[in-house]
């Protein structure tokens, strides 16, 4: 499977949390935690729809006001989630600048934030028309009683409440299914590669009846097109399989209700980005700091049976042999673990 959706670490496993998840099909991205943001383009941060903040600390959230200069003016919306508390913050951070002009811009960028976790909870916009002015959303239900907190035709994203000695969350975004298309058989119909084809595939996730027609360019004039039954392109040129899945947990201490939340989140996921803060040796500390050790990431990423495991949000302290953190994590995953090379 060659996945749409391609996360990376914006900051490497040493710097602040920040995981970028790009649609390689679509002009939009997701963003897990907004740490320092300075190494991302413009062009690449205003891709972003949606962000999934595990919980406040200044090395999760200080990309905010990035993210938040570069949105001004322009026509966009951006959904924030975050752990209790998370709408009376992000709302303070808005009322730390002065904002007597923005009647006067062209557009009216909005800021929605849903609060993640038990009750009560709440959520709000902030449009910029108003000076950001906090008006109320309808809240999300607790996760006790619904674990997905986005629901799209092709996508979900559910999250897990994890304890760090403050509420912290963890994050799931799935793909409903992965759809591919057969350019063989594709050249073979007489079509060919087009915007189309994003047409098609989201008639498909969207679940669209099987006689939808579809106009279809043909592989010869510019206006050459014709219509095709949904079913029948479906049938010919796609291949459907289960789509991706990615995990992103941080800041969580190695207790037994943190453990039950992320094996569950993270079951048979593909891509699981963990955090590993400190070594076995470290222990302590890590309890102490209520954070997980390195062989915990590979022993949660083993007994989740995940294909791919990512270990970041390295301690400074292991700054210059941070291969002591991947050995540790690979010999409890029982196999190599993925090692950012900058």
């Amino acid at each position: 499977m060659r996945p749409d959706i391609l996360p990376r670490l914006v900051n490497g496993p040493e710097g602040d949390p920040a995981v970028y998840a790009n649609f390689k099909y679509a002009r939009r991205a997701i963003l897990f935690d907004m740490g320092d943001l300075h190494l991302m383009s413009a062009r690449s941060l205003l891709k972003v729809s949606h962000v999934f903040v595990s919980h406040t600390h200044v090395d999760h959230f200080i990309g905010f006001d990035q993210v938040l200069r570069l949105h001004l003016g322009r026509d966009k919306a951006l959904a924030l989630y975050g752990p209790p508390g998370f709408t009376r913050r992000v709302g303070a951070k808005l009322d730390g600048y002065s904002w007597n002009l923005v009647e006067n811009y062209p557009y009216d960028f909005r800021v929605s934030v849903f609060e993640v976790g038990e009750g009560p909870l709440h959520a709000a916009c902030f449009p910029c028309s108003e000076r950001f002015a906090r008006t109320a959303l309808a809240p999300l239900p607790p996760l006790s009683e619904a674990p997905v907190i986005l629901e799209e035709p092709g996508l979900r994203v559910s999250a897990a409440l994890l304890e760090h000695d403050i509420p912290c969350l963890a994050y799931c975004l799935e793909e409903k299914q992965h759809i591919n298309v057969d350019k063989v058989r594709l050249e073979g119909l007489g079509l060919r590669v087009g915007p189309w084809l994003r047409a098609l595939k989201e008639a498909v996730m969207n679940g669209e009846p099987a006689e939808t027609r579809i106009r279809v360019p043909a592989s010869g004039a510019e206006d050459a097109a014709r219509e095709m039954s949904l079913g029948t392109l479906r049938e010919e040129i796609l291949r459907i399989s289960r789509g991706q899945k990615i995990v992103y947990v941080t800041d969580a201490a190695f207790t037994e209700g943190n453990v039950e939340g992320i094996l569950r989140l993270a079951r048979e996921a593909d891509l699981f980005f963990c955090e590993a803060a400190f070594s076995e040796e470290d222990r302590s500390r890590a309890g102490e700091r209520r954070h997980l050790t390195a062989r915990q990431a590979g022993w949660l990423a083993r007994r989740a049976e995940v294909r791919r495991l990512v270990p970041f949000h390295f301690s400074p302290r292991y700054h210059g042999r941070l291969e002591v953190l991947y050995d540790e994590a690979s010999r409890a995953f029982g196999r190599q673990v993925d090692v950012w090379r900058g």
